[in-house]
């Protein structure tokens, strides 16, 4: 039995098994990604779909997801491939990509506009071991390295990687431990703790997404907002923040989608602190 050190839950895994994430295992004492290079989403997509505002406006990056989550929220939009019946599906038949060939792949796009790869669509801190062999080839190439993640990871393996990212966007889900504990199954101190260490080492920005009954008050977004606005992305800016609108999905289908009237509320209370406030789905 094997204790993983990726994030809060510490997982004890048998060889051969698998942790909570459904993305690690255990091998010869010794915990390792699963997932390691099988992917099961690729596409070139414009930056501001991670979203990032502010990192090379207007290009295109190679965005790749392979499976699983160490997080459960409800609503999720990639449920086919974090935490779902269907996501376990999918490692028996994801396609295997190497660093070395996922490079290359990013290099061959550089003409329609790639600027590097992005991690994205499943949570990429759980296969961490293969976001850094490629960001190490990606960095050589002169390619950037994006990572879109929920930020639930030990402060050691953002030590690992910080060296070779370029730009996070991580969500910011909430501001409370209720909602954070009982309705997603994280850790809003790991992730607090994941963003104030990011920004020291790579350009930032941040994504909450708003649900209707959960982590909607105003209080709570002067709350979350004027935290943020104590950080710094490394150039001196302040960090963005994307407010997005939720549609029902997946386990979540019991409420409707948040009013576009609310978001921009909320967007206008976080402004009070921020300099950077976009909407998103609206």
């Amino acid at each position: 039995m094997t204790q993983c050190h990726v994030c809060f839950r510490h997982c004890r895994i048998e060889d051969g098994a698998l942790g909570f994430c459904g993305g690690r295992t255990a091998e010869n004492g010794r915990t390792k990604a699963y997932n390691y290079g099988r992917i099961t989403s690729l596409a070139l997509d414009p930056i501001e779909k991670k979203p990032l505002a502010r990192f090379f406006p207007g290009s295109r990056i190679l965005s790749v997801g392979s499976f699983g989550c160490n997080l459960r929220c409800p609503f999720c939009q990639n449920y086919e491939i974090s935490w779902s019946e269907e996501a376990g599906r999918f490692a028996q038949t994801a396609q295997t990509l190497s660093p070395q060939d996922l490079t290359a792949l990013a290099v061959q796009t550089k003409s329609r506009g790639n600027i590097g790869i992005a991690f994205t669509y499943n949570e990429p801190l759980i296969g961490y071991e293969y976001v850094l062999d490629t960001a190490k080839l990606a960095q050589k190439e002169g390619l950037k390295t994006v990572m879109v993640t929920n930020g639930t990871a030990q402060l050691p393996v953002l030590e690992e990687l910080a060296p070779w990212v370029d730009a996070m966007n991580v969500d910011l889900k909430g501001f409370t431990d209720r909602y954070y504990g009982k309705v997603l199954g994280g850790s809003r101190g790991q992730v607090m703790a994941f963003i104030a260490e990011a920004v020291k080492h790579c350009h930032v920005e941040l994504t909450t997404l708003i649900v209707p009954g959960e982590n909607d008050g105003e209080e709570e977004m002067r709350a979350l907002s004027a935290w943020v606005g104590q950080l710094r992305n490394p150039d001196g800016a302040g960090v963005p923040l994307h407010i997005s609108r939720f549609f029902p999905r997946f386990h979540m289908t019991d409420r409707a989608a948040t009013g576009v009237s609310t978001v921009y509320r909320l967007a206008e209370i976080a402004r009070e602190n921020l300099e950077f406030v976009y909407t998103g789905n609206c």
